[in-house]
């Protein structure tokens, strides 16, 4: 049996280019993926088509109108009325303030209208209606 002689055991190289790679393959991966998590994702609902979609999400409440009748800021229920005075003070705040209704399309259009309605009387005028994209 032969036996290394300890004098001539070379030490390993590192080799990093692999690990830069690995690396770099990593920040793409996960800039990509974020690039998708920027549409909303709230209480489910079942959001009309639209063609001509487009995301904005900038100085906004996502408010969901379920077809039982139920709002929703965000993921929490919220009566009518704290909804509105959250708005409104939020709206003092900045003026680009808006509001995306994101409405189950099996809502009667009468519920739909009677909430914008309401925004309207409390003095919020920038608004929008969310749809699924195609």
């Amino acid at each position: 049996m032969r036996l290394r002689d300890p004098r001539k055991i070379s030490k390993p190289d590192i080799i990093i280019i692999p690990m830069i790679d690995i690396m770099f393959f990593l920040l793409v991966f996960f800039m990509l993926s974020t690039m998708y998590m920027v549409t909303q994702k709230t209480i489910p609902v079942r959001l009309p088509q639209a063609t001509s979609a487009a995301v904005d999400t900038r100085d906004t409440f996502s408010v969901t109108l379920k077809e039982d009748g139920s709002v929703y800021l965000g993921d929490t229920s919220i009566p009518l009325d704290i909804l509105i005075n959250r708005a409104v003070q939020q709206q003092q705040k900045n003026p680009k303030f808006a509001i995306i209704i994101r409405a189950d399309k099996g809502i009667s259009y009468d519920k739909v209208i009677h909430f914008i309605d309401s925004l309207k009387k409390a003095g919020i005028t920038r608004f929008g209606l969310a749809t699924e994209g195609s």
